[in-house]
């Protein structure tokens, strides 16, 4: 049976989850096992406790208790579930809960590249992708064109961000990621090296003069193909374009210059998972 408790007392240290903790502290850098993360709306809980993430509590306006949150209620077992009515929550939490659930969830140790990429054929690596929402809706589209796995470089935000987690609708839970090195300094020359190793072509995505269409049979080719992608702003850095085997870029009409980089990634993801 749910423990079911009514807020009354906003300074409870048992919300400080929800309401007053900084992703950073929730991530819990200095002991990752200890760390957690919000995953907002019942598809998306739903969608981590497939993938067997641990749920910690839960916070929602009682009537969910028998309403749209009672399968999940029923699948975290005996975890608090915090209550309160709507407008006290939007104000404890400083944003509007348009789904109305939140759970607070246990992180798991991460996964290295090479377990992730174990049996993957088409890959993103994501470069300095520091965005929540681009991520999120990055992540979305690989699980839903046929990527097997995500690698992020060091600077990129983390997948379990709030935010992120809300974009990709809990797909951050369905396509396996990992981190590609521990520090700024290991990309791109070791990550590049660590793909060679598993035996991954690279594929830069840039708008360059010598780059080949995102549509040219030749990237149909290889066995294993990682698809590069770069920051929001700058795209790729240089020094990653000339260490990848293929540059590549969607071709622009109208004078456009470039796709937001969750766009470009949908429409590379769709093409060059075909195969």
């Amino acid at each position: 049976m749910p423990q079911v408790i009514d807020i009354h007392d906003f300074a409870d240290p048992a919300l400080d989850v929800y309401a007053r903790l900084t992703e950073g502290q929730l991530k819990n850098r200095a002991d990752l096992a200890r760390g957690l993360f919000i995953a907002e709306s019942p598809n998306v809980i739903h969608r981590a406790l497939d993938a067997g993430y641990v749920p910690v509590s839960l916070l929602m306006e009682r009537k969910h208790i028998d309403g749209q949150a009672r399968d999940i209620v029923a699948r975290c077992g005996d975890v608090p579930v915090y209550t309160a009515p709507l407008a006290v929550l939007q104000e404890l939490t400083g944003f509007p809960l348009t789904r109305g659930v939140l759970c607070a969830m246990r992180r798991r140790p991460l996964l290295s590249p090479e377990e992730v990429c174990a049996h993957a054929r088409r890959i993103a690596v994501l470069e300095d992708v520091m965005n929540p929402t681009n991520l999120g809706a990055i992540f979305r589209s690989a699980a839903a064109l046929g990527m097997d796995a995500v690698l992020l470089t060091p600077a990129c935000s983390d997948p379990l961000y709030r935010r992120a987690v809300r974009v990709s609708m809990g797909t951050v839970f369905q396509i396996p990621w990992a981190r590609i090195g521990e520090e700024l300094g290991d990309w791109p020359e070791a990550g590049m090296a660590a793909l060679r190793d598993l035996g991954f072509q690279t594929a830069a995505m840039a708008l360059r003069d010598d780059s080949l269409a995102v549509d040219d049979p030749r990237l149909q080719t290889p066995e294993k193909l990682a698809i590069v992608l770069g920051t929001e702003g700058d795209g790729l850095a240089e020094s990653t374009i000339a260490a990848c085997d293929y540059t590549v870029r969607i071709p622009m009409a109208h004078g456009v210059d470039s796709l937001n980089v969750a766009a470009a990634s949908a429409v590379a993801f769709w093409q060059l998972a075909r195969r």
